[in-house]
This record gives C-alpha cells, structure tokens and sequence, in this order.
C-alpha cells in the first residue's frame, strides 16, 4: 500500500473540503480556495476533520495516483490555510528588483532589463536594503503555481559555480568551484 496515499489528512479550523459530483475536491479556507480535479478511479472521504483518498486496487497505476492525489489535497489543505512564501536572492553587482502590482521587473546584468507579468494568484514583493542583496519574495496558496513562478524567475539568471552570481533561493547553499590556479 502507498506509504503517502494512506495516511489521513487532518483539516485546520476554518477549513473545509466538499468533493462535487464529477470527483472535483474543493478546498476552502481562509486564504482562499482552490480545487482539483481527481481520477475517477480514486474515492475521496470527508468526515470528522479528515480526509482520506481510496484506491480500488494494487494495480501499478492506482498505487501512484494514491499517493499523487493525496498530496495535492494536503498542498491545497495547507496553501488556503497558512499559504506559501519562496524567498529569491539577486546575487551580483547592479543587479536590481523592483515590484509595482502584478510587475516585477528585474536588472540583471544584461543590457535590457526582464519584465514579468505575475499570475494575480501570486503576490510578489522586493527588497532593497543597504550593502544587501535585492531580495524577490512570493507569495501564493497554489503551491504549483508559486514554484512555477520562481523557477522561471531563476532561469533568467541561474547562479554561476564561480563566484555565485545569479538569483538564487534563500539559504540555498551552491555547489562552489574553484578558480584557475597559477602554473608552475
């Protein structure tokens, strides 16, 4: 049996989960609410606080969509409930960041500066402070989403092994390589 796809998912005060008709599971709470389509071979159980996701039998496929649908509903469980932060770090000289509304408009060292326009789902914030690195924050419920926005932020300018240049996560420890070395 899937290790994941049995435990229960215990609910938060404030939040509810109702699975309609044609297995759609939404979750509400008081961030938000977001819904997900499961496979109809799943069964999904509310009652007394906990959710639980049913399989109909060992084959290969329904031990993977256990586990898989159970952890999208604990995501969806804990993004209405307390949500989702990614902190990003712009390492590098002149690089710059800043944010009005839904924009996010990043310098980077090349010689045009990258416009982004946010999903409304995800709320973006940047940082500027003395003799600090710039510093992007996010925050959303979907937590899909918010790791699909901060992973096209890194690809913009992905650290470098050398001197670590580039946008990185917060308490990311890189990989370091060292320089050249002086012959003999």
């Amino acid at each position: 049996m899937s290790r994941i796809g049995k435990l229960p998912i215990s609910l938060p005060a404030g939040v509810t989960v109702t699975v309609h008709a044609d297995n759609m599971v939404e979750v509400g709470g008081p961030l938000g609410s977001l819904k997900q389509q499961v496979n109809p071979d799943l069964q999904v159980q509310v009652g007394n606080g906990i959710v639980t996701v049913i399989r109909p039998t060992e084959q290969k496929r329904h031990r993977a969509m256990h586990g898989l649908y159970r952890s999208l509903i604990q995501n969806m469980v804990t993004g209405v409930s307390t949500g989702y932060v990614i902190k990003q770090e712009l390492v590098g000289v002149g690089y710059k960041a800043t944010a009005e509304g839904q924009v996010l408009e990043l310098h980077l060292g090349f010689s045009h500066p990258f416009i982004l326009q946010l999903p409304d789902e995800v709320s973006v914030e940047a940082v500027t402070e003395r003799r600090a690195n710039p510093i992007v924050t996010l925050k959303s419920i979907d937590k899909q989403l918010i790791g699909q926005v901060a992973a096209k932020i890194r690809s913009l300018r992905p650290p470098e092994p050398y001197k670590g240049k580039g946008v990185k996560f917060v308490n990311e420890e890189l990989r370091r390589k060292s320089g050249k070395t002086a012959g003999s």
